[in-house]
C-alpha cells in the first residue's frame, strides 16, 4: 500500500513538472512570436512608405496596391502585438505603438488621396508622413529591444543580424525611393537625423557578414548566397548614390534582399 502512495505521489510530480515545462515553453514562445510580430511590423511600415514614394511618381494601380499590401501586413503584425498575452511590454507601451501606427495610416491615406485627385503630391503631406515614419518606427525599434529584454528569450545572434539587416535595408530603399521620385523629398525624410546612405550601407554589410560567419548548408546557404549576391549588385549605388540612380533596379533587388532575409530568419528559427 506505501509503494503504490509513493507511486502515485511520483505520477503527480511528474505531471506538475511536465505542466510546468509545457507552460514555460509556452510562455517562451509566445515572447518568440511577439517579437516577431514587431519585426515584421516595422520592416511592413518601410515596404510601404517605399511604395507610396513610387505612386506618388506614377499614381499607378500596381504600386497602390503595394501599398496597400504592405499596411495591411502591419496591420496584422499590430493586431497580433495588441493581443498578445506574453507580457514583455506594457499595455501603455502597446498603445502608444498603436496610435503612433494609426497616425502614420491616417497620413499615408491623406497623401494617397491627395495624389488620386490631384495627379501630384502635397510637400506638406509628404513631410508629416516621412517625420510619423520616422518617429513611428524609432519608437518601434526602442520597444523591440525593451521587448526582448524583458521577455527572458536568449537572443539568437544570427536572427537579429538577420531582422536588423532586413530593417536597415527597408530603410534605405524607401529614402533612396524618396530621393528618387523627389527633387525636395532628401530635405524632409529624415536626412538631419538618419544615418547616411553610405554609412547604412556599410552597417548592412557587418551585419551580413556576421549572418553568414556561422555554420550554412543546404536551403539557409542557398538563401544567404543569394541576397549577398543580389547586395553586391546594388551596393554601389547606395554607397553612391548621385553617380549610380537606377530606381526601379534597386527597388526590385531591395525586395529580394528582403525576401531572402525573411526566409533565412524562418530557417534559422526552425533549426533553434
Amino acid at each position: 500500500m506505501k509503494d503504490a502512495r509513493l507511486r502515485i505521489q511520483s505520477l503527480i510530480a511528474a505531471f506538475i513538472l511536465l505542466a510546468l515545462t509545457a507552460l514555460s515553453a509556452k510562455a517562451q514562445e509566445t515572447g518568440a512570436e511577439f517579437l516577431s510580430d514587431l519585426h515584421d511590423f516595422r520592416v511592413n511600415n518601410y515596404l510601404a512608405l517605399d511604395a507610396f514614394y513610387n505612386f506618388s511618381a506614377t499614381g499607378d494601380t500596381e504600386t497602390l496596391n503595394r501599398i496597400v499590401v504592405g499596411i495591411n501586413n502591419s496591420n496584422d503584425a499590430m493586431n497580433s502585438v495588441v493581443a498578445s498575452t506574453s507580457g514583455v511590454l506594457s499595455e501603455q507601451q502597446i498603445e502608444e505603438l498603436n496610435q503612433a501606427f494609426d497616425q502614420f495610416k491616417n497620413l499615408m491615406r491623406g497623401n494617397i488621396n491627395e495624389v488620386r485627385d490631384r495627379g501630384y503630391p502635397d510637400l506638406r503631406l509628404m513631410a508629416d508622413l516621412a517625420n510619423q515614419a520616422l518617429s513611428m518606427n524609432n519608437l518601434a525599434t526602442e520597444l523591440y529591444s525593451v521587448a526582448q529584454e524583458s521577455s527572458g528569450i536568449k537572443a539568437d545572434t544570427r536572427i537579429e543580424s538577420a531582422r536588423s539587416a532586413a530593417v536597415v535595408m527597408a530603410q534605405m530603399m524607401a529614402r533612396y525611393a524618396a530621393r528618387t521620385h523627389s527633387s525636395v523629398a532628401q530635405t524632409f525624410q529624415g536626412a538631419s537625423s538618419e544615418v547616411p546612405l553610405d554609412e547604412q550601407a556599410k552597417t548592412f554589410d557587418q551585419l551580413l557578414s556576421s549572418l553568414r560567419a556561422g555554420s550554412t548548408n543546404g536551403e539557409l546557404k542557398a538563401a544567404l548566397d543569394d541576397v549577398a549576391s543580389k547586395w553586391q549588385f546594388i551596393r554601389s549605388s547606395y554607397i553612391n548614390y548621385n553617380e549610380n540612380n537606377v530606381g526601379f533596379v534597386i527597388d526590385r533587388y531591395s525586395k529580394g534582399i528582403i525576401e531572402g532575409l525573411t526566409n533565412a530568419i524562418d530557417l534559422l528559427r526552425a533549426s533553434a
